[in-house]
């Protein structure tokens, strides 16, 4: 397949940058890479209902992502890597809870 033909059929895609389907998770990667800036946040700073809202609708729209038609992959990424980074953050969190009652 030539890189023209294959152009064209991305672009062409239902799922392709002509649409809402590619556009709408493509934007959503700048969430996630906040996610991820804040790793380097203290813990005591995470607030765990973000994190939680974070890692759930993470979690929802993957199986979204996988049941509508055409699947739609970058959705199904952006939400796989969304809810892993709320899940670590959560780690974090209730890492640094469990030590503060230790220290107590």
């Amino acid at each position: 397949m030539s890189f023209a033909s294959s152009a064209r059929a991305f672009w062409n895609h239902p799922a392709g940058p002509k649409t809402i389907f590619f556009w709408a998770p493509t934007m959503k990667w700048g969430i996630t890479a906040a996610n991820v800036k804040d790793f380097s946040r203290p813990p005591e700073l995470l607030s765990v209902p973000q994190q939680s809202a974070v890692t759930i609708t993470g979690l929802i729209w993957t199986k979204y992502a996988l049941d509508i038609t055409p699947v739609n992959y970058n959705l199904m990424a952006v939400n796989v890597v969304m809810a892993a980074t709320g899940l670590y953050q959560l780690s974090r969190r209730v890492a640094w809870e469990r030590e503060q009652t230790k220290d107590a």
